[in-house]
């Protein structure tokens, strides 16, 4: 029997009464994750590089790589400190061009394009974003990487190429597995099994609306129909759980009325944006920020215009997001 009103305390009256002793246990066990990050040797650590946690939740910085000459063993550090952290940056890749760009996102998988964006000449993988006085950016909302498509991106390799001074237009990220592990194991389980759909006309409401945007995005809108996907997604790899719904793309849960399903997403945006969850990267030119698309959301913090900010992007091939619930431990 499915109750007919979610269940919305308010969040600071989530601690009144103490917790159950499994909502400690669960509590206990994730602060342990998340407060204690690579305390074996690693394979970063081998090849001499650095790697420096940037917030309880997720994100390092990787000092001493060199994103334009990445081999096998390089590599699998890269891949190594993505799955731990969820999200790396590197500083001062000056050499890493178009080619480089291109050559490191490969070694993950297929790359994807974009049907709403420019890209760089001879590179059509990968997509510019760029704004400035006359293109301000049109994007506030915390999302998920083209989650409208049936298999959204494993992640993205973001380049900084022109970055506003002062200290402006950085990027923050949020840790969905965290949020996930946060959330009251009853509701954890209600969320088991649920599916949302999300659509491309609604992530792009903005640029639609703009005089012309239908007829440009015409195609875009053709081939990008509404899709659902789990509202719990397990990560292919690690088997961590996370939330997969984001404010920019998902527009409902299905099989719950239209108040409810509102109400539902509107507690786990609310919930997910909590800053405990968040990192924050200050980019400067020749920075690189690569995170997994399975288990983050991410936004810009557009507090730079009119000033000129240009970063390019690829977009990794990802699989047909699945939940499957964890093993009892």
């Amino acid at each position: 029997h499915r109750p007919s009103k979610v269940e919305r305390p308010h969040p600071r009256c989530l601690w009144r009464a103490p917790p159950p002793p499994s909502t400690m246990r669960a509590l206990r066990g994730a602060c342990r994750r998340l407060s204690t990050p690579a305390l074996k040797p690693s394979s970063a650590h081998a090849l001499g590089w650095r790697v420096t946690p940037v917030a309880h939740a997720l994100g390092a910085e990787i000092e001493g790589a060199d994103l334009s000459h990445i081999g096998a063993t390089e590599f699998a550090a890269v891949r190594e400190a993505l799955l731990q952290h969820e999200v790396i940056f590197f500083r001062d890749q000056a050499s890493f061009d178009p080619a480089a760009h291109r050559a490191l996102a490969q070694l993950f998988g297929g790359v994807q394009t974009h049907p709403a964006y420019a890209t760089v000449a001879g590179f059509p993988e990968i997509t510019i974003l760029e704004n400035d006085r006359e293109r301000p950016s049109l994007i506030e909302k915390w999302h998920t990487d083209m989650t409208f498509r049936p298999r959204p991106p494993l992640g993205s390799i973001l380049h900084g190429i022109v970055i506003p001074d002062g200290g402006r237009g950085d990027t923050e990220f949020l840790s969905m597995s965290a949020a996930f592990e946060a959330l009251e194991p009853s509701l954890r389980r209600r969320l088991a099994g649920l599916e949302a759909e999300h659509s491309f006309e609604h992530g792009f409401k903005e640029s639609l609306s703009q005089p012309g945007g239908r007829q440009r995005l015409a195609q875009a809108l053709a081939d990008n129909p509404p899709v659902t996907h789990p509202v719990v997604r397990t990560h292919p790899e690690s088997g961590r759980q996370s939330l997969f719904v984001n404010g920019l793309f998902t527009t409902r849960i299905l099989g719950l009325g239209e108040g409810e399903s509102a109400e539902l997403l509107g507690f786990l945006q609310e919930h997910m944006e909590q800053p405990r969850f968040r990192c924050r990267f200050r980019w400067r030119p020749h920075s690189v920020a690569i995170w997994d698309n399975r288990l983050t959301q991410h936004r810009p913090v557009n507090d730079y215009w009119p000033s000129h900010r240009k970063l390019q992007r690829i977009t990794i091939d990802g699989d047909r997001p699945f939940y499957r619930a964890a093993e009892a431990a």
